[in-house]
Order: C-alpha cells, then structure tokens, then sequence
C-alpha cells in the first residue's frame, strides 16, 4: 500500500473507530461544538517536530558504504528481482546524510528521505519522548530496509520511569517471545503478531499497531480507555535483522553491505489530552522544537472549554467547583461541563466538598475560597463580624457590607455577637446611652463605662464624664427693694476674694474688704481680711453662690451666730461689684429699709 493511500484509510478508521458520538461533535463548528458539546482537538503526527533518538546513525564516524534492494512487491520468479543498488552514507555530507530526523519529517514534502543505522548493527532502539502526556491512537512505520524477523512497541506513561510493551511483532511468535499468535498471556497483556513481520517487500514495508480495537466503539475520555492510549514515551525495539530473499537468488549480492535498519517513516497518531473540553492546543511546558518547524504541529497544553482548567483540562476553573469534575463523554456527546459557585461576587475562587455535595443531594457542593469585601459564609453569602449589609446596595456589590460605627463600649451587641444589626447596621445602646453609635450618655446621665452611664444624682444635671452636678446660682437682683429689706441681712460688704478652699461640708472663701456698706450693730466687722463660708451641698456637688478669686463682689448675708461665722447660702445676695451699685444699694438701705 502506498504511504498516501494508507495515510486516508487510517484517517477515516481514527474518525470513526475513537467513537461514534464524535464524529458528529466535529461536524459542528469550532465555536458551536466546544459550546455544549463534548470536544477534542484534531488527530496528528505526534513525531512531527519532535525529536527522535536511536542509538546509532550510519555514517556518523566515517563514510561508509551500503546496498539495497528495491523490491517493493513479491517476485514471482528469479528474474524478478532488480540487481541491487548501493550508495554511501556520510553524517558529515548533508546530501549522503540519513538521520533520525528524516523519519519524523513531513511525508509528503520528503518522501524520500529515511534514517539509516550503522551497519552490522543487530539491535536497535527508536524512542520519541513527549513534553506532556498524550492520546495515542496508532503507530506506522514505513521501512526502507527489510522489515526485523522481530521487534516490539513498548509505552510509558510516567516520562521513562516505567516502561509496558503494548505489541509484540515476529516472524515466529512462539520461537521468539514464547507467545501463541494473538493470544494475550494475562488480563491486559500484550499480544503477538506475525503480520508485519515478513521479509517482503524488501522497501516500504509497512509495520502497524492500533491501540483500539476498530470494531467496538469506546469513550476516548473514559477511565478505561485514557489508561489504554495516555503516553509520554514511545520505544520500538529492533530486535532481529532479516535479509530481503533478492540477496540470496543474486549472484554476489550475500557479500554486499546489507546488514543495517532503515526507515522512512516513523508516525505516531495521537492528540493532546483533554478529556473532551477543549479542541485546540498550544506548547506545554518543556517543548523541544526538532530540527524542521512543523505547521500541522501537535501541541500538547489545552485551551480549555466548559469552565475547566489545567494542562489536560483535568480540573474545573477556580470558580467552578459546584459540582465535581468530569471528562466529556465522547459517545453521547455530553459535555460535562463545570459549573460556577454561588460566591455573589465575592470570591475569586472555590473548592468542591463531596459531604455537601451529598448532603444537597448531589445538587452543589461548593464552598467559597478566602470571601472578599468583608464578606464570610460557605457562599460569601453573610459580611464579616462588624459589618452590615447595606440595603440600598445590591448583595453583589463591593461595597455592600458596610463596617459597623457602634462604640464597643457603649452598645449592645446584637444577636451572634455582632456590634450591629447586620441587616441594617442599627447599633443597641446599653441603659443610660444614646446617639446613633452609643457614644455618649442620655442627658441626665453620667459615667460613660462598659455597664452604660448612670444617673446623676442631683435634679438640674451632672457633668456626663464626672457626675458633677450642674449648679444654678440665682444671681440677686435689686429690681425689688422690698426682697431686700425683708432679707434683714446682718452685713452688706464690697470685698475682693483672695483665695477659695472646699472643706467638703463647707467652703471657705478669704476676702478682703474694700467697703461696709451695712452691718448689724452686733457686729465687729473691721477692715482687712475675713473669711466668708458658703455652703457646700456636697450630695448635690454644688456650692452657692460662686465666689471666684480674683473678683470683686458685693455680698449680703447673714452670721451663723452659733459658729459665729459669716455664712453664705442661697437666700444670701451676690453680684459682681460696679461702682454705680453702691449709690444705690446704700438708698435702699437707708431709705427703703430704714437703716442706718
């Protein structure tokens, strides 16, 4: 079969062995089979672009000299084999040169470009190591040199560490490998077959292995069949030369130099993995470009769809946890695709719970991550403690959830202990407290304190902070001449006050004496220094009337003849001192009252 013909029979048996359900995913279009659909990017040479190492190259010491036949069909008779050609290799020579490359190249831009090993080699090893894991659907190879009496496919999944053979070729099954002829030794093992084992034709000969069987249709993102086709190596062993018949009916053609491997092609059909969520791809981490840039290039990152995220779309986005993850199914076509937590705006990520998920039902199961803008909650759905949600404000805006103002001190804190009303950010004062942040006492009240603020303990008001009361000194007013007299005060003095003294029961205020006005004849009042005692109601914490030092007055009041003391109350009289008082109060003295 020619390397053309071959490559359409294999592309129409991938479009339709990997599933049913897919083939008609891509007759959608690119935007609308990735939208509600499974998906999966296109089938492609994995070798393409990628390098390939054997163990050796022939003419990579020296130039060295080789033979060949170019019998592509079986002979029917002696006559029908060509007389052999032979040529040199040379590593150094870029035209004589057969590198590992030449198998990886494009087909059909490079038809007849091969690798070629050294010669005499028995054994040998193509291996092609992916960046990332892959589907592997196929392998073909195209020999130019005899097929090998005996080879095998082997596969790793894990870059290296471990290696599986997945086939098992030879002329011989049972003289080679102990194997019956297409009968697996075990649950999953490989298989021989002597198919592509033939020593015709002498070129082109064609070697190929399918992972999937073409008869059944499978899931390509099932469980089963990822664990069948995932890759990141590939290694075939050469494992038994075998000459082209030509050379033993040609007449001096056993001495010619045929003993070698040589291969044109070395394909390997696959794509990236994406468990049905994605169909396109772009270079994964640690791509090593081969020597020949390639534009049909199978990259192996996906660019994933259905709300999914990682290399292979083996994860759902960090917002899109509600349910838990799962590849597309490629028979029914079912996307699967992940669905987004309910965070109301306020978070940039959540996680998967299985508990809550079974506990709803299998209806949600996702949990919010690291809640914003003061918000808390499995679903970010409440704002922290000391927040209020704002009700003019949408619950998905930044600034929903307001700080609470409530004073820690004077508030109560509403029910979960929060300092406010979370739903309207309305603060609970304790007794005695008022205002819109509880920060101040309710007048008539005092001592702003953790129990709330107490109240003062005279009628007309205290000090919010001290408790002092509020003193209302009625100041004396002459407006009546009559009060005056009836009053019968036993002194009537101009002083300036030096100094004032709280005793606790009294005060004690020193004056002295700038002018008698009046005094009761019983009396020894003499110019100097005397002392004046207002009363202090120390339950009230008030002491009238004020006398401040510094500050003349004129008093009148009368002596506490029993402590002998001039004693000052509130029926006493008071006023700041002005010149224009002592005409006057001496008239009312000496004329209203009659007194002398």
């Amino acid at each position: 079969m020619r390397l053309g013909a071959l490559l359409v029979f294999i592309l129409m048996w991938a479009s339709s062995s990997l599933s049913a359900g897919l083939s008609n995913v891509r007759d959608a279009g690119p935007q609308r089979r990735c939208f509600d659909r499974a998906c999966n990017p296109r089938i492609g040479n994995l070798a393409l672009g990628r390098v390939l190492s054997t163990q050796s190259v022939c003419g990579s010491n020296s130039s060295e000299r080789f033979c060949f036949f170019k019998q592509s069909a079986r002979p029917r008779g002696k006559q029908s084999c060509s007389a052999a050609k032979c040529a040199r290799c040379d590593a150094a020579a870029p035209g004589q040169a057969h590198p590992a490359a030449a198998m990886s190249d494009s087909s059909f831009r490079h038809p007849d470009t091969w690798w070629q090993s050294a010669e005499g080699v028995e054994e040998e090893t193509l291996q092609l190591d992916l960046e990332t894991k892959f589907l592997f659907t196929h392998l073909i190879l195209v020999f130019r040199s005899p097929r090998p009496a005996a080879m095998l496919l082997e596969r790793s999944q894990d870059f290296g560490r471990t290696w599986r053979t997945i086939r098992y070729f030879a002329h011989d099954c049972e003289t080679m490998f102990g194997l019956a002829e297409g009968l697996p030794v075990g649950e999953g093992a490989a298989t021989c077959t002597s198919k592509y084992s033939g020593a015709l034709p002498c070129t082109r000969g064609e070697v190929i292995y399918r992972a999937l069987s073409p008869w059944h249709s499978v899931d390509p993102y099932g469980l089963a069949a990822q664990n069948q086709l995932a890759v990141t190596n590939l290694r075939v062993r050469l494992l038994r030369r075998q000459q082209c018949p030509c050379q033993a009916k040609r007449r001096g053609a056993a001495a010619l130099p045929m003993e070698h491997y040589a291969i044109y092609d070395f394909i390997v059909k696959g794509s990236c993995l994406c468990n049905g969520h994605a169909d396109h791809c772009v270079p994964a981490q640690g791509y090593r470009p081969g020597p020949e840039k390639a534009s049909s290039m199978v990259h192996g990152k996906c660019v994933c769809r259905h709300n999914t995220a990682g290399d292979h779309c083996e994860r759902c986005a960090p917002l899109y946890n509600d349910l838990p993850w799962q590849a597309a199914n490629g028979i029914m076509g079912t996307p699967h695709a992940c669905q987004k937590c309910k965070c109301g705006g306020h978070a940039r990520s959540c996680r998967f719970s299985r508990g809550l998920w079974l506990a709803t039902g299998r209806r949600r199961g996702g949990v919010c991550n690291d809640c914003l803008h003061n918000t808390e909650g499995r679903h970010c759905q409440n704002c922290k403690r000391g927040f209020y949600r704002d009700p003019s404000r949408p619950k998905t805006a930044p600034d929903s959830c307001k700080r609470c103002f409530c004073h820690p001190v004077g508030s109560v804190p509403s029910g979960g202990g929060t300092p406010c009303d979370p739903s309207s950010g309305k603060c609970t004062c304790k007794p005695g407290v008022e205002g819109p942040h509880c920060d101040k006492c309710i007048r008539g009240y005092w001592g702003f304190h953790e129990y709330g603020c107490r109240p003062c303990d005279c009628a007309g008001g205290c000090d919010p902070y001290t408790g002092d009361c509020k003193c209302e000194c009625i100041e004396g007013n002459l407006g009546s001449p009559k009060w005056f007299c009836v009053a019968k005060f036993d002194y009537v003095l101009v002083v300036k006050v030096m100094s004032a003294h709280d005793k606790g029961s009294h005060a004690e205020v020193e004056v002295k004496i700038k002018k008698i006005l009046h005094q009761n004849p019983r009396l020894k009042i003499q110019q100097g220094s005397v002392t004046l005692y207002p009363e202090s109601w120390t339950v009230q914490g008030c002491t009238c009337p004020i006398l401040n030092p510094g500050y003349e007055y004129v008093v009148a009041g009368h002596k506490n003849w029993k402590t002998g003391r001039l004693a000052m109350n509130t029926r006493s009289f008071v006023k700041p001192w002005k010149t224009s008082l002592g005409p006057k109060l001496l008239h009312i003295i000496r004329k209203d009252c009659g007194r002398r």
